[in-house]
């Protein structure tokens, strides 16, 4: 496969994809998820990138053959993954435990990672290439619950890709599995961290019963509110300059405000204005809240890969939004923010099967969600930490990641892929650029992306 991007051009030769089974026997069974995970909004795949440099004390190591006997080892303890999701009543999900294993693809590509410049970041214009989309293989019932593909490159670097059904695993569960698989490529008999299910402690009661407001699931449409033949796919960097530039709006009072916490409300603001929406509008800024060490005694413990997060929703009209100040966004969040209490996380699991299960609403919405401390980028296989670790694009038009990453000054921060129609792009780049205190355009060095394709 000949991928042309600016001025480069490499192939990639695959082998046929191949089911991965555990290594050893185990349980054939029926677990149910909980009523968290199997909500309409996690129906889906969710591809990472992990970017490996050529490790001289490796020489003689193929990445492909150790990941691949490392992953049979793994499966062993997460043997759930190598099953397939079931459908039961009321869409309620299990997974059968049948053992049949994850698709697996071994690659190599004629790319040298020295000369591919910003290719391999955010939006990763070659993301096909180096995570194959296997006919059948976004499909959430009856199909393989995770793609893996490791791909070699000529420079003695590789790229590990993945693709996760998101009922099964969050982030954090997902980087503990590829935790695992990296343990066990050094040589570890077992994990360090073992992994726990318990999927009930996240379900409903019965009756189950709403005692929370919950406006992430409000009733309004999915229909996408915008065409969609001319999206826009670029990612924007905050490093040191960028956040304080950002943190300078935060009003005296809410200072000790968080980075996530600011730097959500200016790009909340900032894509509304992009928008144009009507100005009553309801704007939705959903951001998913980690339960694994938020409560104490802890709510779930130590070890559980299930979906472990909620997601809480700041509410305003567009017009409210746009002619506030940062403070007013701002206050809104943490104000969503505080209401994660014990009783709302039980209070959700109840709505979502009084509600039968739905999606969160879309026109009007944004969500992020703040990957930067999950350790993507310490998974190792034996070659060292990542160069690139993580989410591999936006999700979508309704949402995007905060990805930590490295620019090319060598400056920790980082990048927020984003997706919108291109005038809308425009707009948002300007409000951006007013809020950052630049003349300069921003973000220079990472790439744009317009896809023209229907979705």
């Amino acid at each position: 496969m000949n991928s042309p991007v600016s001025s480069i051009v490499f192939k990639v030769s695959r082998r046929e994809p191949q089911l991965i089974a555990p290594s050893k026997p185990t349980p054939h069974e029926l677990k149910p998820l909980s009523d968290i995970d199997d909500q309409e909004g996690l129906r889906f795949h969710v591809p990472v990138i992990q970017i490996y440099r050529r490790d001289s004390s490796m020489q003689g190591k193929d990445p492909v053959k150790v990941i691949r006997e490392a992953l049979g080892k793994a499966l062993v303890f997460y043997y759930p993954l190598a099953g397939r999701l079931r459908e039961g009543p009321n869409r309620k999900l299990s997974v059968e435990c049948t053992g049949e294993g994850v698709l697996f693809i071994e690659a190599d590509a004629d790319f040298d990672l020295a000369h591919s410049g910003n290719v391999l970041q955010p939006p990763f214009h070659f993301l096909n290439e180096f995570l194959f989309d296997v006919p059948g293989s976004d499909e959430v019932i009856n199909c393989p619950l995770l793609l893996i593909q490791v791909t070699r490159l000529k420079c003695g670097a590789f790229v590990f890709a993945l693709k996760f059904n998101h009922t099964m695993s969050d982030g954090a569960g997902i980087v503990q599995f590829m935790a695992a698989i990296g343990e066990l490529s050094r040589g570890e008999s077992s994990p360090s961290i073992l992994p726990v299910w318990k999927r009930q402690l996240l379900s409903a009661r019965n009756p189950p019963n709403t005692t929370c407001i919950h406006r992430e699931y409000d009733d309004f449409t999915t229909t996408i509110p915008f065409p969609l033949d001319d999206l826009v796919h670029q990612a924007f960097f905050f490093g040191p300059n960028e956040k304080a530039a950002l943190r300078s709006y935060a009003p005296p009072h809410l200072g000790h405000c968080t980075t996530m916490e600011i730097v959500t409300a200016c790009l909340w603001k900032c894509r509304t204005i992009a928008l144009q929406p009507n100005p009553l509008l309801e704007m939705r800024m959903l951001f998913p809240n980690n339960l694994r060490k938020k409560f104490s005694p802890e709510l779930i413990p130590k070890g559980y890969y299930g979906n472990g997060f909620m997601v809480s929703a700041a509410v305003s009209t567009a017009e409210e939004l746009v002619k506030n100040s940062i403070g007013y966004a701002l206050e809104l969040i943490r104000k969503a923010k505080a209401e994660m209490t014990r009783e709302y996380v039980q209070s959700t699991a109840d709505t979502l099967v009084i509600k039968g299960r739905p999606g969160f609403p879309a026109e009007g919405s944004f969500m992020i969600s703040d990957v930067r401390h999950l350790g993507w980028r310490y998974v190792d296989f034996g070659w060292g930490k990542a160069f690139y670790g993580g989410p591999a694009k936006d999700m979508f038009l309704f949402g995007s990641f905060f990805i930590p990453f490295e620019n090319d000054k060598g400056e920790d921060g980082f990048v927020v892929p984003v997706c919108l129609p291109a005038p809308a792009m425009e707009r948002f780049v300007k409000e951006l650029q007013i809020l950052l205190h630049s003349d300069l355009p921003i973000n220079s060095s990472l790439q744009i992306l317009k896809k023209k394709k229907t979705w």
